[in-house]
């Protein structure tokens, strides 16, 4: 992973431990373990999508323009991606 995206993880756990010590009196404790469980997703998958743009190998770079289309059309791969199991 690079410096940017630590850098990134480590702000997002400063800013939901600041929010957490801030609704901790006033959310119940079952509705606390539930904010975590989302916050915890939440973060999963930003920090998948940041990845992906990243190293996404369509010739694109990060904050960059896409690259030229080609003049021949090709078929898609029929590849998927399949679910990924989050604890």
């Amino acid at each position: 992973m690079s410096r940017d995206g630590e850098r990134m993880i480590e702000l997002v756990n400063e800013l939901a431990s600041r929010a957490g010590h801030l609704l901790t009196d006033m959310v119940p404790p079952a509705a606390q373990v539930h904010l975590l469980n989302a916050q915890r997703e939440l973060i999963t998958a930003l920090m998948l999508i940041y990845e992906h743009r990243v190293t996404s190998p369509s010739g694109r770079k990060p904050g960059g323009r896409a690259a030229a289309p080609r003049a021949v059309t090709r078929r898609r791969s029929s590849k998927r991606v399949g679910k990924i199991p989050v604890d």
